[in-house]
């Protein structure tokens, strides 16, 4: 199974060797958001892979539980360990200084901790050891993608 992962992150490396993001031809409202989803779609598909790559069975992607904001981007077991991964995409231009990784706030840890919990209640996972992991994704315009990769990244116990 590891061999297939690995050809399909090849595949999604070398489509991804020109930066993830779009080009937007103007900066309309409804074009620049749309453009900045795309960018997030491509870029939770590419972690999806490298995490496959590097060893993570994933069980699910994007949890969301109804009444709470945000979802999950990806759930799966690094080893016997379960990891609530997000997933920070940023393409670099100089009026966005920081890291992916800034954009987690106390706010969202609070609302993945939340969603974190009621994923182990609904699937009976109540023995696992779990983490909350961060996959930081830099996509440069004409690059790969640089990629951080931070287990543990936060607790809320």
């Amino acid at each position: 199974m590891r061999l297939f992962s690995n050809l399909i992150f090849a595949l999604v490396d070398w489509a991804a060797r020109n930066g993830l993001a779009t080009q937007a031809p103007a900066p309309d409202g409804d074009r620049n958001r749309h453009s900045r989803r795309l960018t997030g779609i491509r870029g939770e598909t590419f972690a999806y892979w490298y995490l496959r790559r590097h060893g993570y069975v994933m069980i699910c992607r994007n949890f969301r539980v109804p009444g709470v904001k945000g979802e999950i981007d990806l759930v799966g077991f690094d080893g016997p360990v379960l990891a609530f991964v997000e997933v920070k995409t940023r393409t670099s231009k100089p009026s966005a200084p920081g890291l992916p990784e800034d954009a987690i706030t106390a706010d969202k840890r609070r609302f993945l901790a939340r969603m974190a919990r009621q994923f182990l209640l609904d699937r009976r996972l109540d023995g696992v050891n779990w983490r909350y992991d961060v996959l930081a994704i830099e996509s440069r315009v004409g690059q790969r993608p640089i990629v951080r990769l931070h287990k543990g990244a936060f607790a809320d116990r």
